[in-house]
């Protein structure tokens, strides 16, 4: 025999000598090359003793049911689609082991208001005394805002009023459980996309060590922190602001508001311009700009439009685009809305909620009252919005689903119909207007033969 074949004689006698004589190596067959056991599988039969041809992750139970079926299959589907999204095998048996739908979440997420809150009455119980307070104390107080305001170029004043807005500065995070409640949301299966990819998002974020499931509490949609981020903007936008090695967004005053100048810059925030300026329009504006044109101000001074205060425009707000908003209708304050306005909404896609914003943190600045009042307005049910959307839908105006939801949709259909009918069309629905959709809906129905 040659030396060479000596050799791996050798290294053969070796390795044999070095393994387990207890471990017999499984017969390699098509079937087990092609046919890996899915995680959903491994779930529901920890019990069972047959030899496996992969390791068996560490045992389990969440096969028991939870009592309800839907939600079972949903868990055992969606088990497969974590770990394939890079979630490991331990922390999905683990999280979802013994998880059962919570029933008032599927409540929250299907309720409709039944009275739509007017927006001046949602803003006044934004700017409270008692909130301006505690706002401009926070601005001299903390010492981190500075360093958060250069690296970010958001004006302190804006995230101390989204700290306000999001948990009362940090009071009120919300005590749901975040897996479960998103795990509910997906089940149910109205938002099942988004709430699958949050609860992926969630369990990652365990799976990293960054927070635990104890920590992961929030509101009853997902949203979680003393800003109320949503689990997808964790990693990618949290901050460690006070530099201990954490980010987190739970217990750190510096970290929480560092990751909402994050977001707010990564959603389009422009540093050095305002979010927004009142304005008074005149006599016979042409109320079909509404929503409309993006215009430097130039454009919109040569239309008429002053600003409500009489302060003339810094260099960088005059050369924004800039859009008109009439939240309450003609009757109400109007608003030229900067880009960082559309910034705040990509935080929160309200057109209530970024006006409160922005308001709020102007009275942190030490900013004033509106130069026009918000009208005293009658609240409109959900039959009323409904009606009057059935009702413009009937008339030729396509407002889109009838789903109660005054949207931009609603109202570009009530502006063509107040255009239509020569009523200002600032696209704006009031209890008066629907009372005259209506009617005019049921007279056209009548007139109508067969």
């Amino acid at each position: 025999m040659s030396r060479r074949m000596d050799r791996r004689v050798f290294i053969v006698l070796l390795l044999a000598g070095c393994a387990d004589p207890s471990m017999t190596p499984p017969a390699i067959t098509p079937s087990a090359i092609v046919q890996a056991p899915t995680i959903s599988s491994i779930l529901e039969s920890q019990s069972r003793s047959e030899p496996s041809t992969v390791a068996t992750p560490p045992p389990v139970s969440p096969s028991v049911s939870s009592g309800d079926m839907t939600f079972d299959n949903w868990r055992a589907q969606f088990a497969d689609k974590a770990v394939a999204a890079g979630v490991p095998v331990a922390v999905v048996q683990r999280e979802l082991a013994g998880l059962t739908p919570d029933p008032t979440v599927v409540s929250l997420d299907r309720r409709q208001p039944e009275f739509s809150r007017p927006v001046g009455d949602y803003i006044k119980g934004v700017i409270s005394d008692d909130r301006v307070a505690l706002g401009r104390r926070y601005r001299d107080d903390l010492p981190f805002l500075s360093d958060v305001e250069q690296r970010f170029g958001v004006p302190r004043d804006v995230l101390l009023a989204v700290w306000a807005m999001e948990s009362a500065f940090g009071k009120i995070q919300g005590n749901n459980d975040v897996i479960r409640s998103l795990a509910t949301l997906a089940a149910d299966g109205r938002r099942r996309a988004f709430a699958e990819t949050e609860l992926i998002a969630a369990l990652k974020i365990i799976a990293s060590g960054e927070a635990t499931r104890a920590q992961l509490k929030g509101s009853w949609a997902g949203a979680m922190g003393q800003t109320q981020f949503i689990p997808s903007n964790f990693d990618p936008t949290a901050v460690d602001e006070d530099g201990d090695g954490k980010r987190d967004i739970w217990g750190s005053n510096a970290d929480s508001l560092a990751s909402a100048a994050n977001l707010l810059a990564k959603g389009g925030w422009r540093r050095g311009e305002g979010w927004a300026r009142e304005v008074i329009l005149p006599a016979n504006f042409d109320y079909s700009l509404v929503e409309g044109p993006r215009d430097p101000w130039a454009a919109w001074q040569a239309r008429g439009v002053k600003r409500a205060d009489g302060l003339p425009w810094t260099t960088a707000d005059a050369a924004a685009p800039a859009q008109l908003l009439l939240p309450a209708g003609a009757k109400g304050p109007a608003f030229l809305a900067l880009p960082n306005h559309f910034a705040i909404r990509k935080y929160n896609n309200s057109t209530a909620y970024a006006l409160g914003i922005g308001l709020l943190a102007d009275r942190f600045s030490g900013g004033g009252v509106l130069v026009t009042a918000w009208p005293v307005e009658q609240p409109l049910s959900l039959a009323d919005r409904m009606s009057a959307q059935g009702a413009l839908a009937r008339l030729g105006f396509d407002p889109g689903a009838p789903d109660g939801v005054i949207g931009a949709g609603t109202r570009k259909a009530l502006r063509d119909w107040q255009k239509a009918r020569g009523v200002p069309p600032d696209g704006y629905l009031s209890l008066d207007l629907v009372k005259r959709l209506s009617l005019e809906a049921a007279n056209a129905a009548s007139a109508t033969p067969g």
